[in-house]
């Protein structure tokens, strides 16, 4: 039997004064990630500048979401290529997440990436959750307002250890990744936090989205830093 595929999470600090560098990547890096070994589904994401949603783009957080045929081929990437060479000489840090799919639905630009291994069990540790929406042009007015009110919620839910909102295209292609001291926190903000289920309720009713995905992972294990601590180093 195959091992099930790996699925990583890289976020880079760009050094101050290298925002052009950072930004440049978001054209030029995907050709190059497009031939490295193993890597079966990549997105270069950009961020903004609050802590989960807005609408100020920050040039020096961006992140890397990828899908790995194997581990070791993950391991080869982060640890000799030239591109991460490349980002450690213009990151002052890095911080990757390495996560195992439990559980996901939906397509992102047309695709399932993330497979959950068959006998994935809901950890008892830490959990990852990743939430990603092609906003529909007439929500973005709606998805921009209660995005700032869901933001302060998620902040402040119980359990939360380290949330970050990502970007494949300004204002319309959105995701959020977060990370939960375990399953029941995860599960109480997103099915009891009463701001959360009403904007739930409304992308359903006003049709938000035309694309979107959710998936939960088992996180495997986080190395570097993050706004200058590893948020994961109780694991």
């Amino acid at each position: 039997m195959l091992p099930p595929s790996i699925t990583t999470l890289s976020l880079f600090g760009i050094r101050k004064g290298h925002w052009r560098w950072g930004l440049a990547q978001m054209g030029t890096m995907p050709l190059r990630l497009q031939q490295t070994p193993g890597l079966q589904f990549f997105k270069l994401l950009g961020s903004g500048k609050g802590r989960v949603f807005s609408l100020t783009p920050d040039f020096y957080l961006y992140g890397l979401m990828a899908v790995w045929e194997t581990e070791v081929q993950a391991d080869d990437f982060f640890n000799h290529s030239d591109i991460m060479k490349a980002y450690q000489k213009h990151c002052n840090e890095t911080w990757t997440v390495k996560l195992q799919p439990i559980k996901a639905h939906g397509l992102w630009d047309n695709q399932s990436p993330f497979v959950p291994a068959a006998d994935t069990n809901i950890p008892a540790g830490p959990l990852a959750v990743l939430t990603r929406a092609s906003i529909n042009l007439r929500a973005l007015p709606a998805f921009w307002k209660h995005g700032k009110e869901t933001s302060k919620a998620l902040e402040n839910a119980p359990g939360l250890l380290a949330a970050v909102g990502l970007g494949e295209l300004p204002f319309i292609r959105q995701a959020t990744f977060s990370i939960w001291e375990s399953e029941p926190q995860m599960m109480q903000y997103a099915y009891k936090n009463a701001l959360h289920q009403q904007v739930i309720r409304k992308t359903r009713q006003d049709n938000w989205y035309h694309e979107e995905l959710f998936a939960r992972f088992r996180v495997i294990s986080a190395t570097g830093t993050w706004k200058g601590r590893n948020p994961l180093a109780i694991i």
